[in-house]
Parts: structure tokens; sequence; C-alpha cells
């Protein structure tokens, strides 16, 4: 079989496959109390949303990755929702084990609602029988499902090998065969997983009961036995009254085997069956039909315990084990021992209680201890890595140190913890790291981190409300957001089907701008326009020691912009054109406002938000030069290059270096302790300023009037830059001195200083998606 996949197979075809995860968590209070409270709101309805919903509890969040063919993507994703839960959550948190916290009586567990409504009623009416007959605590224990599939290009090319040997056989029947061998593999070394990913060998008092008899206290309020790995795969955990074996010799037979058990009363529905294992069909509403008609599409893995030391629930390096455990139980060949499911259950419960002793397992009727088993499943593995060029032999060796050593298991190192802080306060105080993490998160989008922040800031919103996701192109930070059958596209966050295309060109053009808005009774900047630097320097004498602004016409981000509010030489004036016409044929020279600019966001005839935009600047520390403060000051985690973080990098440039010539400074100057100088007058974000909020600050006039603005170019989403004198003033003086077809949100949404703004939101509702 190796040497078929060598033969067959590139190492990337094989790593190839789609990868996803579902991982279920308890909302608790600080002192690990089980929320009481209803799933957020925001969440919008727990049927619909793809991303996150509910599962047996009404306080039992449940987050959901798409599937993604990169295993690094499915993690990056799983934490990114992590995120997103955690601070919507108010002030409680994600419990981050798989057993539960405090378990109240069954009849304080808000079961959860899905509507009014049939499906609603029906799926409410199959949690009340399963609280019934199996009780709270084990609806309320927690994993991860792993979910996976091989690329259909790995199994082409396998049906294709076995159709030489074997006329006989369909696709479906092929990739069904494929599946089921994984599946019976599985269920053979899954002992295997459950060491290694086991997490969950403590619980609180309130746990203990018959099942946990034997179990000694380690901490207050903290029970273990010696040696437990993962209470939530022992007998003690989520099992059927009895164990249940059903045939995987075919989809059919398995089929039949699962409508014997239901006939039998022994469960009341397939998604009864806890197997460790589920094949999957395509449509799960219609789950036997489509099982038998399309056969089996992925599999779900559901023995994998909750890591408390990862905010997703599961590491990178495990995942990437995952990947090529996956390859190991295709590739290796099955024992013909009838009993190998009695026996794959034993050698779990085994493993789970006391997996981190050195305990004896049976491998097809024979005994064999942990390690020795172990050692020679990931020697295979190691092999397997090997000749087919994986590269993933750190992962295995990884793997092999947890083998040999229990206190390399997640098992292990939470029960330290809890020894030292009791098994609430242990969690808790995980759950509260994890917390600070997504708030120090907040404004990015984990693995989508090369958007422009705005991108993100959108996505992230979206997929707080299930509307469905997806990167068109990365590098032009193209979208879709899709709800029901509605689908938008989305450029840069607020470039979208609502402005048309001559609102854009107007407001693209600096020029027609200006004439637009003087006919609609709107104050700009006086000015005129010259087409060549011939042309200005023809006029440059009547603009000398004036208070001026030079700039591109049809520019963004303040680029090639040049103000001299104090006026300046002719050379300097000089430079500035030159600056100007290298971005632009046509150049504007318009009086300078006095005042300070302000940004008003204008979304559907209202003002989201209003920032005043600090020019890039350094305070002085006596010591450093201008040059030494601006890279102190771009070591802030919150700036970074091309609009993926809240604040840009401040770049010592032409501009710069002019305007610091207007101060008799330059870039080696040191400016005195705590001696502010101004690197810019502009103060674009984009070119290294600092963001404040005003938007409660300044008066409804002023607000009027950018709306007025924005309607003059039939604008739905429009950045409005005013220049006022005094902003408590509702009489001060002021001038609009542009429009911008692509407004940044991430400033309003993340500003320097002030409160930050839910601009996301705005532009969902101007998309009718919310």
């Amino acid at each position: 079989m190796l040497n078929k996949f060598k033969r067959l197979f590139t190492n990337y075809e094989l790593l190839s496959g789609n990868y996803g995860i579902e991982r279920e968590g308890l909302r608790v209070d600080e002192r690990g109390g089980l929320s009481q409270n209803k799933h957020p709101q925001v969440f919008g309805d727990k049927v619909t949303n793809p991303y996150i919903t509910t599962d047996f509890a009404e306080s039992q969040i449940e987050v959901i990755t798409p599937p993604f063919k990169d295993v690094k993507e499915t993690y990056n994703f799983a934490n990114a929702l992590y995120d997103i839960a955690a601070m919507e959550i108010g002030h409680e948190y994600l419990w981050p084990q798989s057993m539960p916290s405090i378990v109240p009586e069954d009849s304080k567990i808000k079961i959860s609602e899905y509507g009014d409504n049939d499906k609603g009623r029906s799926a409410q009416k199959y949690r009340e029988s399963l609280i019934s007959k199996y009780g709270g605590k084990r609806q309320l224990i927690c994993g991860i499902h792993y979910n996976f599939s091989f690329s259909e290009n790995i199994i082409n090319k396998l049906y294709k090998a076995e159709l030489a040997e074997n006329n006989n056989i369909t696709y479906r029947e092929f990739k069904n065969s494929i599946y089921l061998k994984v599946t019976r593999n599985y269920l053979r070394y899954r002992w295997l997983i459950i060491y290694l990913l086991g997490a969950s060998g403590v619980v609180d008092k309130s746990y203990v009961g018959k099942c946990l008899g034997s179990t000694k206290k380690i901490a207050e309020d903290s029970f273990t036995n010696e040696g437990a790995l993962s209470y939530r795969n022992s007998e003690c955990g989520y099992k059927n009254k009895i164990d249940l074996f059903p045939n995987y010799d075919s989809v059919e037979k398995y089929i039949e085997s699962l409508k014997g058990f239901i006939n039998d009363k022994l469960i009341d529905s397939y998604k009864e069956l806890y197997s460790s294992i589920r094949p999957k069909p395509s449509d799960p509403n219609d789950f036997f039909n489509s099982l038998l008609g399309d056969g089996i599409q992925y599999l779900e893995y559901r023995s994998i315990d909750i890591n408390p030391f990862e905010r997703g629930g599961v590491s990178l390096e495990d995942l990437y084990f995952l990947q090529i455990f996956n390859l190991f139980l295709l590739v290796k060949e099955e024992s013909n021992y009838e009993e190998w499911q009695k026996e794959g259950v034993e050698n779990q419960n085994i493993i789970s209680r006391y997996g981190q002793n050195n305990v004896t397992l049976k491998k097809d009727g024979n005994p064999i201890s942990k390690e020795e088993w172990g050692l020679e499943i990931l020697d295979h593995i190691k092999n397997m890595n090997n000749e087919l060029n994986l590269g993933k032999e750190e992962i295995v060796d990884l793997m092999i140190d947890r083998i040999k050593d229990h206190k390399l298991t997640y098992a292990y190192k939470i029960e330290e913890k809890v020894k030292k802080d009791g098994y609430i306060n242990a969690h808790i105080n995980i759950a509260k790291k994890h917390k600070i993490e997504s708030y120090n998160n907040r404004f990015k989008l984990e693995g989508y981190e090369e958007l422009e922040l705005s991108t993100q800031i959108l996505m992230k919103e979206a997929i707080k409300r299930g509307i469905k996701v997806e990167v068109l192109d990365k590098t032009e930070n193209f979208i879709s957001l899709k709800k029901n059958n509605k689908v938008e596209y989305v450029k840069q966050a607020t470039k979208t089907s609502k402005d048309s295309y001559i609102t854009v060109l107007i407001m693209e053009n600096k020029s027609v701008t200006k004439k637009v808005l003087r006919d609609n009774n709107i104050k700009v900047p006086a000015g005129v326009e010259v087409n060549s630097l011939k042309e200005a320097l023809a006029i440059i004498t009547d603009y000398v020691n004036k208070p001026i602004v030079i700039k591109p016409k049809s520019t963004n981000f303040g680029i090639g912009i040049s103000i001299f509010k104090d006026g300046t030489d002719e050379d300097s004036l000089r430079k500035a054109f030159e600056l100007a016409f290298e971005h632009d044929n046509t150049v504007l020279v318009e009086e300078f406002i006095k005042g300070k600019e302000y940004r008003f966001l204008v979304i559907d005839d209202k003002v989201a938000g209003i920032l005043h935009r600090v020019p890039a600047n350094v305070k002085g520390d006596g010591v450093n030069s201008i040059k030494g403060l601006v890279e102190i000051k771009n070591q802030d985690p919150l700036r970074g290059y091309h609009y993926v973080t809240p604040l840009e990098k401040i770049i010592l440039d032409e501009s710069a270096e002019l305007f610091l010539k207007q101060q008799n400074k330059d870039f080696k100057y040191v400016p005195e302790k705590d001696e502010v100088v101004y690197l810019r007058e502009n103060s674009n974000i984009s070119t290294g300023g600092d963001s404040i909020d005003y938007t409660d600050d300044i008066s409804n006039k002023f607000k009027d009037i950018a709306v007025k603005a924005a309607q003059a170019v039939n604008a739905r989403i429009c950045g409005v830059d005013m220049m006022l004198e005094d902003y408590k003033d509702e009489n001060t003086g002021y001038a609009i001195i542009e429009l911008n077809f692509n407004p940044a949100i991430h400033i309003h949404c993340y500003p320097y200083k002030g409160t930050e703004r839910k601009i996301g939101v705005e532009v969902l509702k101007v998309l009718e998606l919310i």
C-alpha cells in the first residue's frame, strides 16, 4: 500500500483534503457557575448561523469552522471564532475544559431554544428526552469534533488504480470503502488519540457520582483517580447506556444496524449513537437516504478533548498529527480479529481512566503495554512520513516524547494546575487569560491579517451574525457576503454596490467634488488647478509666503499633499509642486483653512463616527533624534503597514523632510524632553497620524453639513473631511476640504483615543444583510 501511495501521489497531494472543527464550550460566570443567560442575540438564529450556535444547553456555545484545505487555516478560524464569541458574552467566560464546571440540578439547565415552529419544537423535545435519559451532567460535557475528508483527487487516483484490478466496483462504493476502512481503523487505534490529546482527567465535586466513586480529592472540590486522562471518553463520559457496535462493512449494513438500534428502542435517533467516529452524508437533514444515495462525504472524529491551553480548543501541532494519522489509518492493513470493536472500547476505557499510568492494553486479544504499542504505531507513522516525504517528522517526534513521558500530556499539565489552584479557579484563570488574548485580538480576524483591517472588521461582524463570508481576492480585499439567497460583493469594506460609479468618480476628482459641493451651498476652500509643472512655476510667485495647500487632484490617503499654514519660500513651493505631480497630472492649489481637520464618516444619511486625526508626531525625550523617536513609536503593536492594524507606522519621506524644513529642523534634530514635533501638516492616518474619537462632542450642525455633502454626490458611504476652527462653537468657521469614496472604517472602530464604534454593523445594514 505504501509503495502504491509513493508511486501515485506527491507529498502535497497526500496532505491535501478538507479539515474542519466543531468546538463546544460552556458559558460560565467568574465563579464557574453555569450561565443562566440566553444565547447572545447578536449571533442571530441558531438554526441558520453556520458559525456560532448552541448544542444541548442555552449556555453551551458551539462554534463551527467551514472546511479548509489547509490545516493552519482551520486552526486560525477556530481561534477567530473563539475571539468573536468571547467578546460577545459580556462578563462571562468560555469554560476551557471538556468536563463541566459547577453542574447545577437538571431543572436549572436551560435547554437550547430553537424557535416556536415545528423544527424548533422537535429539537427541544429531543433534548428534553436526552436529559431525562442520560441526565444533565453528561449533556454538559463538551469536546472537539474534527471533520475531515480526503481530496477527491486522492480518491480518484486510488479508484483508477483499483479499476485495473476490479471492474465491478462503482466510484461511490469505492469511496465508501475508503472511509469505512479509516473508520474501522480509527476505532482500533482511537486510544492513542485519547492519550495524546486527552485533557479531562479531573472533575468538580458536583460531577462526582456512582461512576466516579473511586476518585480522590486532590484540591478544594477537585477530584480524580490516579492516572486519569479523559473522563469525557471514559464510562463516566457521554456514552450510550450500553455499548453499541454498528456494522461498518458497508454503508448499507451500517444503516441497517442503526435502524436496528432504533427499532429495538436502544436509541431514539441515529444522532443518539455516541460513537467515537461518524460517517457523514452530504445532507444531514435526510441522513439515511443521503448516506445511501450519495455515499460518505466526510468523517467526524468525536473523541478529542478540548485542549484548555488553546483558545480554539486544539493545537496546531495536534491538527498536523491528525492529518498524517488519517493517512496511517488508510494505509494500515486491518487485522482479522473478530472482537475488534469490543476490544477498542475496552482500550478506550482503560486509557481514559488510567492512561497516565503504565497500563496494559489488548492488541488482537493479546496484552501489550501502552508504551510499547504507542511507539510501535508512531514508528510506523514516522516511517510512512519519511517514505512519503510528508515533512512532519518533528510532529511525530513530539508525540513519541508524549508517549514516553506522561508528564507531557495535557491531562497531567492541567492536573498540576488544579492541585495548585483548585478545579474551578485553575480553569477560570485560563479562561480569563484567553479572554484577554481575545480582547487584544479584537481588531483583527486571525488568519486574515494580510487583509486590510477594515475588511477584517467587516468579515468579523458578518461571521458573528451568521453571514457566510468568502474571500474572492486577498490582494484586492475583495469579499462576498451571503445570507439566504442574497449575495453582496464588497471591496475594501466600503466599496459596495450601493454607491453608483458616477458617485465614486465625483469623489475621486477633487475639482469636481468642490464644484458639486459649492453648487449645494457647502463651503469649500478657494483655489486653482494647474496641469503641468511649467504652468505651476508660472504662478508660483503669487503664493510665496501665503498659507496654502498643494495636492494632487485625484489621490487618496494623503499622498503627495504639502501644507504650508504659515506660507513658505519659492524653493519649497517648487518641491511641493514636483511632489504633487509625481502622483497626478493635475494639481490643486488651495487656500489654507484655519482650524483642525475632522473626518466625518457618513453612512446612509447618518454620521456614524467623527475623528480628529492628529498629524504624525513624536514626543521628545531629550536623548533621541526625530529618526530615533519615530523608530521607537513605530514599535507600538497597534502600528503596521498597509492598513492591517489600527494605526500606520510613521514614514520619514520627502513630505516629512519638507515640512520639518519649515520648522528649521531635520531628521537628526533632537527634541527636548516632552517637546512635541509634528512631522507633517496633513493628518491622514495612513501617513502615521493618531486618531481621536469626537463623535459625541461635535454639534449636530456640522453633522448635518457632512450628511448634506454626502447627499450632494449621492453617496451612501462617504468620508467627509471638514476643517473646524473651534469644534465646540456652533458658529465657528468651517470648510469641507475633501470627500472620500473609500473611507477606512478601522480608524473609527479602533481609535487611538476615545470610544470604539461598530462601523462594520452599519455597513452590513447598508447592504441589507441585517
